[in-house]
This record gives C-alpha cells, sequence and structure tokens, in this order.
C-alpha cells in the first residue's frame, strides 16, 4: 500500500507479538520499517534477527536504545548497542540519555556527563556507520530518564559533531508541548540532524505508570499530521515510525493492534 510507504511500526508497540510474527504481519500488511528494541532483539538473538529481517525485505529503522550516560550504561555497553544497530542493518541508534545521578540535583551537570560520553561514543558510532540520535523525553522523565528534556537541548548536544554522527529523535509524545520545538525541528531539518521521527499522541490522565501512558494516533491531543508536515517541510524524508508503550494496547490481540496503528497512520498523519 502506498499510504504506508514512510510507515514503520516499533517493536515496542505490539510487543505482545513474537518477532517471527511481527515480521510476517509487516509483509502482509505492506509496512516496509520496523524499529526494534535490544532486549527482544537479544532474547530472540542478534544474527537470527537480522536474518529474519532481511529475508522478509524490511529495513530496520532504528534501534533503541543506547545512552543512560549519567547512571547504569558504561562505554562498553554503549559500544555494544552500536555493534548491535550495525549488525541489524540499521545506520541510527535512538539514545535516552540518563537522568540525574543517583543522590544529584544538578541538570546542567548531568547534561556536561552526557556530553562528556557522546564525545567519546561518537566516533566508534561512525566507524561502524551508525548515527547516534539524542532523543529528549518529555520533562517529566528528567529526574530519572533523560536530563535532554527539548529539541534545542538535543541540538546543543548533537552540535559539536557532523550531523552524519550525531543527530536528534523527533518524538511527538515528547515535544508537542514546546513552543520552540517548530524552529528546532526547522532548525534540525537544515543542518541535517534529524535521524529519527517518532509517533504517539499525548492522552490523559496518564496512568500511574507513566510510562505506559503513549496514546495510540487519534486518541489525544497531538496535531499529529500538523508535526508531519513540520518535519516534511524541515526536508526529512524517512521513516515514521510509530511507537507507543500502552497497557491496554498490549492487552488486546498483536496482529489487531498492528492493523489498526496502519490505519490510523492513514487517517490522522497522511
Amino acid at each position: 500500500m502506498s499510504d504506508l510507504a514512510r510507515f514503520s511500526i516499533n517493536q515496542m508497540t505490539v510487543r505482545q507479538l513474537p518477532l517471527p510474527d511481527l515480521v510476517d504481519a509487516c509483509v502482509r500488511l505492506g509496512i516496509p520499517g520496523v524499529g526494534l528494541w535490544r532486549e527482544p532483539v537479544a532474547e530472540y538473538g542478534l544474527e537470527a534477527t537480522a536474518k529474519l529481517v532481511r529475508d522478509a525485505g524490511l529495513a530496520v529503522t532504528t534501534l533503541c536504545r543506547g545512552g543512560f550516560f549519567t547512571t547504569t550504561a558504561g562505554p562498553d555497553d554503549n559500544r555494544a548497542a552500536v555493534d548491535e544497530a550495525a549488525a541489524l542493518g540499521t545506520d541510527t541508534l535512538v539514545l535516552v540519555s540518563g537522568g540525574l545521578p543517583p543522590g544529584g540535583k544538578d541538570l546542567p551537570a548531568a547534561r556536561a556527563l552526557i556530553a562528556g560520553a557522546l564525545a567519546e561514543l561518537a566516533p566508534y558510532a561512525a566507524s561502524r556507520g551508525v548515527r547516534l540520535a539524542i532523543e529528549p523525553l518529555h520533562p517529566m522523565y528528567a529526574a530519572d530518564r533523560c536530563a535532554v528534556s527539548t529539541l534545542d537541548q538535543a541540538l546543543a548536544l548533537a552540535q559539536p559533531f557532523p550531523a552524519a554522527q550525531v543527530g536528534v529523535v523527533v518524538d511527538t509524545y515528547h515535544v508537542w508541548w514546546d513552543d520552540r520545538a517548530p524552529a528546532a525541528v526547522a532548525r534540525a531539518g537544515a543542518e541535517g540532524r534529524i535521524h529519527s521521527f517518532q509517533l504517539a499522541d499525548w492522552t490523559t490522565p496518564l496512568p500511574a505508570g507513566v510510562l505506559t501512558g503513549r496514546g495510540q494516533l487519534g486518541d489525544g491531543t497531538v496535531d499529529l499530521r500538523a508535526w508531519r508536515e513540520r518535519v516534511d517541510a524541515a526536508g526529512y524524508t524517512g521513516p515514521i515510525e510509530v511507537e507507543l508503550f500502552n497497557d491496554t494496547l498490549w492487552a488486546r490481540d498483536g496482529l489487531d493492534v498492528l492493523e489498526d496503528t496502519a490505519r490510523r497512520y492513514v487517517a490522522h498523519v497522511l
């Protein structure tokens, strides 16, 4: 289906589907791309995953995730994430950078730690043909998951590096609220730093766990089509990846969720 030419389904959206079932469904529905996560890839096997996706003719649009530079992940784990991305045939490793160090209260200092880790990781990633994509997360995650809360902050961290090495993720769930984000999108596009574009809607009330609050397309307050048009206008022509963390969706049949997500993509994004 030509309407799905840029559509990519992030594995987490339908995490209840075993990887072979997901791949088979994507082929059947004409979905050309998948975004993968390191943990289920490791469970299925890195080489087996690479072969499965390659033989099906699917593109791996991103691998998630590297980062957590300020807390738990060290250089070895992040280099391993780069190697896994290269083995899977994707050129984009998404980075969730990490929040405040344990006991910390200094956000600028946390971002300085992230900058230092990027300086160490970026040349290695470049040598493996992998781009680092810094994902700003909504400020409610700043303390424990990501001290990078806006596209402006992500671009500032990316700026010291060539655009082919370090860029940003534009994720509607995390940046839709920021009135400076449209200008940042335009700047990121002009610099060639939009390495991934991800969609999720914002619905309220948020669940108690917060992490599983990413709403299905069309169920919330984000003008998804306007964001697609904005990112397109910035010169981005790559995959559009739908990444949803949602307990209600995970409790449903995964194939139904996948088909519904594809329909909603056409209805609310194109």
